[in-house]
């Protein structure tokens, strides 16, 4: 209580209220500074970018560098490719993730223990040391340059990750919300629909964004598995603006911008469950 009034008395001080958004919005400015330097590189030519520092203003505005970056990166192949893969492997495996956590925390399974170490060990493994035999199993299941290729190996290295931090989540969950279901006749399917699923919104969501972004930006699996060029993703195409004898500087900062686009749209539609409560006025003492 005595800590609830001190943070009251603080939050309505006109001195401190002045000092938190100065230093969000120093912060704020810090934070923006690379994205300023990357929209002025965009938009000048290589002669531009040689000459002057990367805070002038272009001597003259190459706009046209966002429509020859699309072109030269192929942006609707590799776009179209990046947001099927990314559309299907981050639901799914979010899906099967949840269920798997949901099990180990709420369904008493005999040694869950020993499987939620197995799931742990497999968040640890990095994934360049699997590269060269997960070439091998792909190629031999002919699933080399396919999207279900690359979404197998993706939901096999996300899901433990995601298990783990979902374990964490349910276990925190009050046996008070499962017995109350139960009571009223909610088998584990219902359970996990109507109960854990609704407060587990904030969960989903941070995960979602994250694991949006991590699939979306992922480059070493996708260049070893996907190595027919029209099959490419985003981050195979960023690195052919940059060859052994030429770099497009403005084209590369443009098409960077342009694919940053989709992430950000997916985090302004996600981003209000990492601030909502969980379980608030679930229950009351």
């Amino acid at each position: 209580m005595k800590q609830r009034i001190a943070t009251s008395r603080l939050e309505g001080n006109p001195v401190w209220n002045w000092l938190t958004w100065s230093i969000l919005s120093v912060l704020a400015i810090v934070w923006m500074i690379p994205f300023v330097f990357m929209f002025l590189t965009a938009v000048k030519s290589n002669q531009d970018i040689a000459a002057n520092p990367p805070w002038s203003l272009p001597k003259v505005w190459e706009w046209h560098n966002f429509k020859d970056s699309w072109l030269s990166g192929d942006l609707k192949t590799v776009g179209l490719n990046s947001f099927i893969v990314s559309m299907i492997k981050v639901p799914l495996g979010l899906v099967i993730s949840s269920l798997a956590a949901f099990a180990l925390a709420k369904l008493n399974l005999r040694r869950s223990t020993v499987l939620l170490g197995a799931f742990a060990i497999g968040s640890m493994i990095p994934i360049q040391i699997a590269l060269g035999p997960l070439f091998g199993i792909i190629n031999n299941l002919n699933l080399l340059n396919t999207k279900l290729g690359l979404i197998l190996p993706y939901l096999a290295f996300g899901i433990p990750i995601q298990t783990f931090m979902f374990y964490n989540f349910f276990s925190s969950v009050p046996r008070d919300l499962d017995e109350a279901a139960r009571i009223d006749g909610a088998g584990s399917w219902r359970l996990y629909f109507s109960i854990v699923m609704p407060i587990s919104k904030p969960v989903f969501g941070a995960l979602f964004i994250l694991d949006f972004v991590a699939t979306w930006n992922e480059y070493a699996m996708a260049a070893t598995l996907m190595l027919d060029q029209k099959m490419y993703l985003i981050p195979q195409a960023i690195l052919q603006f940059n060859t052994q004898y030429t770099s497009s500087w403005g084209q590369l900062n443009a098409f960077v911008i342009s694919t940053m686009l989709p992430v950000l749209i997916i985090y302004l539609i996600f981003q209000r469950f990492f601030t909502s409560g969980a379980l608030s006025g679930a229950i009351k003492g």
